[in-house]
């Protein structure tokens, strides 16, 4: 979607898109106009010599990192030499804490949308604790990795059915309390966990683009409670308020999103994604081409850039739709 969304508004044809991937028959490649199929399995600097290497032999003049982001926000320099910047974020000391969401929740100081109240836990005996603390303050508790994308591995806790029952009555994202003890009590120490009360009201996704701590568009997307009902671009101004205080104390650059969600207090924030979501061309539908304006802003300095208003109160969702793959 980000590619196709930076040809659309490149109506001069002044970039090439080239994508890369160790998978051959990532879909983004239908949208690439040159696409490469990255060696499997390097990691740290390994992967970072060969993004120089490749860098350089393509003579790549913007490279927005995906894979090992935080090491390469630290090596500008080293791209730089060879001809080619980056994009990041952050900082790398930002983004591993960002892609902490645990650490993250606890340096947050945003007033218009505090964290919800959670734990950490990386063992039964943490996680007990943990719950029963929190249980004592809320009717409902949650679930999520320290470190995840696309919410994988987040679920509300069920204290009423099994899993089995959950499965088979089509039941997403819930896990059954003495199921998940039981299969967290056989792991012994896991990967960090929050332990968190659960928001129950309207999720909200906010996709944003930012110059060095200022923000320059923010496009809020609410999520309907009832599947199959769409999202409705709202711009709400605590929203844009704390994007923008995000935006100014993290120092953020180029792409992220940003999670709410609403308690009966209020507005809540889950998490930073440092980086483009999965749904940002529903927000592009409001207006602004975010991946767009994100690379051209920072190719040609954003004051040369136009940013459309955005189209508050539409409703948007995504369709899938068959295609053959390279």
């Amino acid at each position: 979607a980000a590619l196709r969304l930076i040809r659309q508004g490149d109506t001069q044809n002044e970039y090439q898109l080239i994508c890369s991937n160790t998978n051959p028959n990532a879909p983004a490649f239908l949208a690439a106009d040159e696409h490469f199929i990255e060696p499997k399995g390097l990691l740290g600097q390994e992967y970072v010599d060969w993004c120089l290497q490749f860098c350089s032999e393509q003579n790549i003049a913007i490279f927005v990192p995906g894979k090992e982001a935080s090491t390469i926000a630290s090596l500008h320099a080293e791209f730089a030499a060879i001809g080619t910047r980056v994009l990041s974020t952050a900082s790398e000391e930002t983004l591993r804490l960002i892609n902490d969401k645990g650490r993250f929740c606890q340096s947050l100081n945003l007033p218009l949308a505090p964290p919800a109240q959670f734990r950490v836990a990386h063992t039964l005996a943490q996680f007990d604790e943990a719950y029963e603390q929190l249980r004592k303050s809320h009717s409902k508790l949650c679930i999520k990795p320290a470190s995840s994308v696309f919410g994988l591995g987040f679920s509300v806790i069920d204290e009423q059915r099994s899993s089995a029952e959950l499965l088979l009555e089509g039941v997403s994202y819930h896990i059954n309390l003495q199921d998940l003890r039981r299969g967290l009590g056989e792991m012994g120490e896991f990967k960090k966990i929050l332990v968190m009360e659960f928001l129950p009201g309207h999720e909200y996704s906010v996709d944003c683009v930012a110059d060095k701590g200022r923000l320059i568009t923010a496009v809020p997307r609410r999520k309907s409670l009832v599947s199959g009902r769409g999202q409705t671009i709202d711009l709400r101004e605590d929203i844009l308020t704390s994007v923008a205080q995000l935006a100014r104390d993290y120092q953020l650059n180029g792409f992220f999103n940003a999670q709410f969600r609403e308690r009966k207090e209020g507005l809540g924030i889950l998490e930073i994604n440092a980086r483009l979501s999965g749904g940002v061309a529903m927000a592009c539908l409001a207006g602004p081409n975010l991946p767009y304006i994100g690379i051209a802003g920072f190719d040609q300095g954003f004051e040369k850039i136009h940013i459309p208003p955005i189209r508050n109160g539409i409703r948007v969702t995504e369709m899938a739709y068959a295609t053959e793959l390279v």
